[in-house]
């Protein structure tokens, strides 16, 4: 069965979330869970370098949380997408939408 393992890590002015593995229909409820409950009170960084496979379920965790950030006055970073991340955030369109960083030095 597919994996998802998360970290959560402190900053400065925001929470460091490494994923790693798949986020998918079988893996997304508790990326959901993490994601949301942080946007709602800091900054949030996503790092997907050691995501392998992201579906529609995953992009829709992205994007919702995405929305949720700034209507609680906050930001959402994705940090170094994986080949396969990056083509899935590419296919939604929005990828010029979504705050893409190289390292958590960019989080403003």
């Amino acid at each position: 069965m597919e994996q998802l393992k998360l970290l959560e890590k402190k900053g400065a002015n925001y929470v460091l979330l490494e994923a790693s593995g798949t986020i998918n229909s079988y893996t997304f409820s508790e990326f959901q869970a993490k994601l949301y409950s942080l946007v709602r009170d800091t900054n949030v960084v996503v790092d997907m370098s050691l995501v392998t496979n992201i579906d529609s379920s995953g992009l829709g965790v992205i994007l919702a949380a995405f929305n949720e950030a700034e209507d609680s006055g906050y930001r959402l970073y994705i940090m170094r997408p994986s080949i396969e991340a990056r083509k899935a955030l590419d296919s939604t369109g929005f990828t010029d939408t979504f705050s893409l960083i190289q390292s958590v030095t960019e989080v403003l």
